[in-house]
């Protein structure tokens, strides 16, 4: 990189140098002190102190005041807010305080604080550049401004210039040096782990995936943490022979290179000493797992994978990095709660601090003793966290399961629309309306499209909307909700899309087929297979053709693997005849719910093996 760096910088890692704030960060630590742990301030630097102080680790003069606490920051200081260099700042001055009264500071790097680095700069904020603005030397600025007027070949100047200032704001130039290998964040974020565990408690942004779930900590942060500083080094590299640019944008640079790559092969070009092998490690590493939405500072299946889906994986995580449990953010919550899963198994800490955002707030997670508590920047005591409620499909004002059946059951009726296909019907109690699709029933005691919910429930599939038994004008059937922003299988085939689903589809599907068998649903067609628009989480529909009495599999699916987790079998063995007629004696007959009884047997015996 260039040698003139800014004065400062350089004095400010010189200081940093001196002390342990840049060795390397290790990521297992034992204590027998508390720890505190807050999530994604994403520039909110005012929230952050304000929970800092109420969680009393500083003082009102930002001085550690935590003793022996470790303080870890689950990712994602940068980005969207003004105040992320205050915050940045914050993090790393009160790191060596608190090491000097035995505590510590941490930051486990997340997916904003590695797209700094690399220069995806899509969610950096104007006051984030401002920030940076008195820093930034005249003569750079002026160069760049200089070659980007060449480059743009017309005639109107001064558009020209006003186009320069909207994509390269004043600082711009400052906040690249400060985010490169030796600028001061540049190179401390390089040292920080992707993955800490503190006693028995493993912090990671996004959540571990599969690709990585059997890996331990160890791999994770040695492996993924030499891609990123590789692809770091082989990009500045050809920055500074001036083959990529600070203002080129981390998803182009293949594509620069491929540019280059064709002028070489004409004889337009040349390449300088050691860059073509620094332009194949961009190329490559522009795909690595490290960058991944399956890494851990992007993935979101342990946040929204069911409990019956995702329970085998984060048990074999838990394993892998011996832990009792996970803590995560990068996804907020919804109403700003940290939430837990799998018997505070999995903890939510992203509240969504940057209020005028994700109109969330701030929080901590406070572990002491064995204790979870949680603190919130709006709330004077502490609280435990809240559990995660079962959500299939977007819903008004964030209704719970249970607020819906009410409203199913009882709410008034004030539009209805028919088609060959389906009745839909607008149900509004006060302000708040919701949509519902009746399904009649062919008999009193046969209401399939209830019990493939309640089987649902009873599994944790998490997969059908709420439905409820009610008559329509006289006629018995059933009411289910209609999710807002769902598409159907149909339609995810023709944009090709799905392959950012939170909880990926290659895990949802094989869920579906024993779902599936286990009704023997004869009907499921790609119309009623959905999923949520944000996330791709399954939403299953139409089960008029489930629940019959014969024996096996539906023909669509006798040639499928079913893949019977330990989960799913310890689901299926806590279902005995009793208590499937009890929650079942009014949607389904007395033959449905025997036949019910074989199939969940013959899956378990199938699932035992010869």
């Amino acid at each position: 990189m260039r040698a003139n760096r800014i004065r400062s910088w350089a004095l400010l890692c010189i200081c940093f140098a001196t002390g342990s704030i840049c060795a390397e960060e290790p990521w297992r630590v034992e204590t027998s002190d508390r720890i505190v742990a807050v999530a994604d301030i994403h520039g909110a630097n005012d929230a952050f102190v304000r929970i800092l102080e109420m969680s009393r680790v500083i003082d009102t003069e930002l001085e550690w005041i935590g003793g022996t606490t470790q303080l870890v920051i689950v990712g994602d200081v940068l980005d969207r807010g003004s105040d992320s260099r205050a915050a940045l700042d914050l993090i790393m001055r009160l790191k060596p305080q608190a090491q000097t009264q035995g505590g510590d500071v941490h930051l486990v790097l997340g997916n904003h604080e590695i797209m700094n680095i690399v220069g995806d700069l899509r969610y950096v904020s104007a006051g984030e550049y401002a920030a940076f603005a008195d820093e930034e030397p005249a003569d750079i600025r002026a160069a760049a401004l200089e070659r980007f007027l060449a480059g743009a070949g017309g005639d109107d100047d001064i558009a020209a210039r006003a186009d320069f200032d909207r994509r390269y704001p004043p600082g711009f130039f400052a906040h690249r040096e400060a985010f490169s290998s030796d600028g001061p964040y540049g190179a401390w974020l390089l040292e920080q782990p992707l993955l800490l565990l503190v006693n028995d408690s493993a912090f990671v942004h996004g959540g571990v995936s599969r690709a990585f779930g059997n890996a331990g900590g160890e791999t994770v942060n040695t492996e993924l943490k030499q891609q990123l500083r590789d692809y770091v080094a082989a990009m500045e590299q050809l920055i500074e022979v001036g083959l990529l640019s600070q203002t080129d944008d981390y998803y182009d640079h293949p594509m620069l290179i491929e540019r280059l790559e064709e002028r070489v092969a004409l004889g337009e070009a040349s390449w300088p000493d050691d860059a073509q092998q620094a332009a194949e490690r961009v190329k490559d590493l522009n795909y690595a797992p490290v960058f991944a939405l399956s890494s851990p500072t992007w993935y979101r299946g342990m946040v929204s994978c069911s409990p019956l889906v995702g329970r085998d994986h984060w048990l074999e995580t838990l394993e892998s990095l011996g832990a009792e449990r996970i803590v995560v953010g990068h996804t907020p919550t919804p109403d700003a709660l940290v939430l837990s899963r799998m018997d505070n198994g999995i903890l939510r800490v992203d509240t969504g601090m940057l209020q005028s955002y994700y109109d969330g707030r701030a929080a901590a997670l406070i572990i002491e003793d064995g204790e979870l508590d949680v603190m919130y920047e709006d709330e004077p005591t502490s609280t435990s966290p809240t559990a995660q409620p079962r959500r299939v499909g977007d819903r008004p004002a964030d209704l719970t399961d249970a607020d819906l059946e009410r409203l199913l059951a009882g709410a008034a009726i004030v539009n209805r629309e028919s088609t060959e296909t389906r009745t839909r019907v607008t149900l509004r109690d006060g302000n708040i309306e919701i949509q519902a699709d009746f399904y009649p029933a062919d008999r009193s005691s046969n209401r399939p499209e209830v019990a493939a919910y309640k089987l649902d429930r009873l599994l944790g599939l998490d997969m059908v909307p709420v439905t409820v038994a009610r008559e329509l004008d006289g006629e018995p059937g059933a009411l289910q909700f209609v999710p807002a922003n769902i598409l159907t299988e149909t339609q995810r085939r023709a944009a090709n899309s799905g392959g950012s689903a939170w909880c990926p589809l290659s895990d949802q599907f094989p869920a579906m087929y024993v779902f599936d068998t286990l009704i023997f649903n004869e009907g499921r067609t790609l119309e009623q297979i959905a999923y949520s628009a944000e996330n791709f989480n399954l939403i299953l529909l139409g089960h008029e053709r489930s629940f019959g009495t014969q024996r096996g599999r539906p023909a669509h699916l006798r040639e499928a693997t079913l893949n019977l987790t330990p989960t799913w079998q310890d689901a299926l063995q806590a279902l005995d005849e009793g208590r499937l007629t009890e929650e079942f004696g009014e949607d389904l007959s007395r033959r449905q719910v025997r036949a019910l009884v074989r199939r969940i047997e013959g899956v378990l015996e199938e699932a035992a093996g010869p």
